[in-house]
């Protein structure tokens, strides 16, 4: 199955398992970030991210540059519940 496959498959499921308000809540949301621009400011694919320091999931600071230095990162940026 590919990742497209995947997704469109837990796509499908959030639209029976969210309730309304809370999937068009959502769906808002997603239009006012793409309003806003800030697509147009994204990194792209294969461009190196500038160093930064943020907390992670238990409030401790990860600065980037740590982490590559121990080899290759994957970045998660997840909102929480909506």
């Amino acid at each position: 199955m590919s990742l497209k496959d995947t997704l469109d498959g837990i796509r499908a499921a959030g639209e029976t398992r969210i309730p309304a308000e809370t999937r068009a809540l959502m769906h808002r949301a997603v239009e006012d970030v793409r309003a806003s621009g800030i697509l147009d400011r994204v990194l792209a694919v294969g461009r190196q991210a500038p160093d930064f320091t943020l907390p992670n999931t238990e409030g401790r600071q990860v600065r980037l540059g740590e982490l590559l230095a121990r080899g290759p990162v994957i970045l998660s940026f997840f909102r929480g519940r909506w």
